[in-house]
């Protein structure tokens, strides 16, 4: 896997983690976020191949499926607003170049 693909995917993880319990936790929530944090939470399975110290190994099939099922718009959308969070923290943007 790609420097940046696993630097987005790594990021996805970190920002399920993060961010999972407050997008459940939003009020008046449409079924679609609904079912993009569901779709989200599933992403959990790939953490034990992009958390820092683990052995770099191939993702598991679950990974696999898990990543293959999220939608596309969920997906990208979950990373733009984890992109926008360290500016919004007054850090410097995240550069996984």
């Amino acid at each position: 896997m790609g420097a940046v693909k696993k630097c987005s995917v790594a990021m996805l993880v970190v920002v399920v983690v993060v961010c999972g319990v407050a997008l459940q936790a939003q009020v008046g929530e449409s079924q679609q976020n609904n079912n993009c944090s569901t779709e989200l939470n599933s992403l959990t399975t790939c953490a034990p191949f992009v958390v820092p110290g683990q052995p770099m190994t191939t993702p598991s099939s679950d990974c696999c499926t898990a990543l293959q099922t999220v939608d596309h718009d969920c997906l990208c959308n979950t990373l733009r607003i984890a992109a926008r969070i360290p500016t919004a923290c007054s850090l410097p943007p995240l550069n996984c170049a």
